[in-house]
């Protein structure tokens, strides 16, 4: 009996994806589902990106979280969309929460949505939220073994963003071990090593980004 029940919230999930991937790609917005654990950087990699690419891209956030709108005061900035999910203790998004969020945005004209999904490395893999995109966050400050140990959300991803290099010399993070794990799990997504607090590899991540809005505005 659990598992028909389980079975019918992922039916119906799915059914509020395809109408909010229909919605997006009416609109020709690239949509991508950022996921990564608590602290992984997620938030710093927004403040940064739409920092490079507001002049280039129209772009909106839509930010999940349990309780609180931190994170959306820290990203909300003139000339971009942020609405805020709160969860009210769920660990993940689903696809209708997506559906109503965009009703609160405007669509027209938008070429960039990315969606914060909840810090947690198990739950939002297991739920299309209608996105064109999966994209996961590994910090250096969380060790190696994630990868080996939650490997669903690696797998399910488009690109994969190692943050906080600069930390390397600081941890015992072996980082050609977790390259190796998670090109064994995932060899086709994009493998880009930064560190937001200084910078360093963004320039690829922007690049990585660019490329896939200015193809789903063509589609």
């Amino acid at each position: 009996m659990e598992i028909k029940v389980m079975a019918n919230i992922l039916e119906v999930n799915d059914k509020f994806a395809a109408q909010v991937n229909a919605r997006l790609a009416e609109h020709g917005i690239f949509a991508l589902n950022l996921m990564g654990a608590p602290g992984c950087g997620k938030t710093l990699l927004l403040e940064k990106t739409i920092a490079a690419l507001k002049s280039e891209l129209n772009i909106a956030i839509i930010e999940g979280d349990l309780y609180t709108d931190k994170d959306a005061q820290r990203i909300e900035q003139p000339g971009v969309q942020v609405v805020q999910i709160n969860t009210v203790g769920g660990c993940h998004l689903d696809a209708n929460m997506v559906n109503i969020a965009l009703d609160h945005l405007e669509l027209t004209g938008l070429d960039l949505l990315i969606i914060e999904n909840v810090g947690n490395l198990v739950c939002p893999a297991e739920f299309n939220i209608g996105e064109q995109a999966c994209v996961t966050v590994l910090s250096i400050t969380e060790g190696e073994d994630k990868p080996r140990k939650y490997p669903l959300i690696f797998f399910k991803a488009q690109a994969i963003v190692i943050n906080k290099t600069d930390l390397l010399p600081f941890t015992d993070f072996n980082l050609e071990s977790a390259i190796n794990d998670l090109t064994a799990i995932n060899s086709a997504a994009e493998l880009i090593t930064v560190s937001c607090r200084t910078g360093d590899g963004l320039n690829q991540w922007y690049d990585w980004l660019r490329k896939r809005a200015k193809k789903q505005a063509r589609c």
